[in-house]
């Protein structure tokens, strides 16, 4: 399988005034992302996630080290536009990505700055609203949907583009749980039937168990880096890390705690359902 994206040993600092002491946001990442992937970057506040993320479409230039994005170097400036029909960017806050009054223009508004012909817009325009699941709401007004509702209309937009990778920067954060879900089944069901590369930028810890892969970003280097499975049982080492775990991890780890021979990967909530079912039913605990 062929990366969409790699990082050769990127570094970055913000500006800063003179005489300040410069302060690394990211410190040497080196990774690779497999096109038609799921991946998940997780982090806590001020851990280098978010900054990452801005350099995967050129938003963030590296101050040190090198982003080629298929193959194509970042850091040109006649290649920024290539770059961005690429990969697309889904940022926290909907309303800061709708810019016309109603939806179908707004899905339009990328495809008309590429210079697409107008009779493929308008195809482009009905396919994006159809893989999201709003083409109903095509002649609505952006304002009056909901948080989820206008999270996925910015993601139209973004398909509209045809990127082969979409990068959705803590585009979960500001929603409810039924919002957060409307996006994340849109994305998931992108990756999977589109073959679109998909980026997760979150601190939503149970969202990591849609992805085929998390990266746990530390002080702005990778900390971690594996399967769902792999990544998210490490209890000890992610409240290291200053994260969370799972709601089922934390439940099985607990039970574990106390006695139970339960496993820790069993990280949707129908899966901790059955493992703690059958192990009722088998009597459950260790020997003592």
């Amino acid at each position: 399988m062929t990366d969409i994206i790699e990082t050769k040993e990127i570094t970055y600092h913000y500006p800063v005034e003179e005489g300040e002491e410069i302060k690394l946001a990211l410190s040497g990442v080196s990774l690779s992302i497999s096109a038609g992937s799921f991946v998940v970057i997780l982090g806590h506040n001020g851990s280098g996630k978010s900054t990452l993320a801005k350099h995967f479409n050129a938003v963030l230039l590296p101050t040190g080290g090198q982003v080629l994005v298929d193959g194509l170097d970042t850091a040109d400036p006649e290649l920024i536009l290539e770059v961005r029909r690429r990969v697309g960017m889904v940022f926290q806050n909907p309303d800061n990505q709708i810019v016309a009054n109603v939806v179908e223009e707004d899905v339009a508004f990328g495809p008309e700055n590429l210079g697409v012909p107008s009779p493929e817009i308008r195809q482009r325009v009905d396919a994006a609203l159809r893989a999201v699941g709003m083409e109903e709401f095509a002649l609505h007004a952006p304002h009056m949907l909901s948080g989820g509702q206008k999270q996925r209309i910015a993601i139209a937009g973004i398909i509209a583009m045809e990127p082969r990778c979409i990068v959705l920067d803590e585009s979960t954060a500001m929603l409810d749980p039924m919002g957060r879900q409307e996006v994340l089944d849109t994305v998931s069901r992108l990756n999977r039937e589109k073959g679109i590369t998909i980026i997760l930028i979150t601190h939503h810890m149970n969202e990591a168990a849609y992805a085929q892969r998390v990266v746990v970003m530390n002080k702005g280097k990778v900390a971690m880096d594996g399967a769902p499975k792999e990544i998210l049982t490490q209890v000890e080492r992610l409240r290291e890390l200053g994260l969370t775990v799972p709601p089922t991890v934390e439940l099985l780890y607990e039970l574990r705690k106390a006695g139970w021979d339960v496993p820790l990967d069993a990280l949707s909530a129908g899966e901790c359902a059955e493992v703690i079912s059958r192990c009722l039913a088998g009597g459950g605990r260790k020997t003592e």
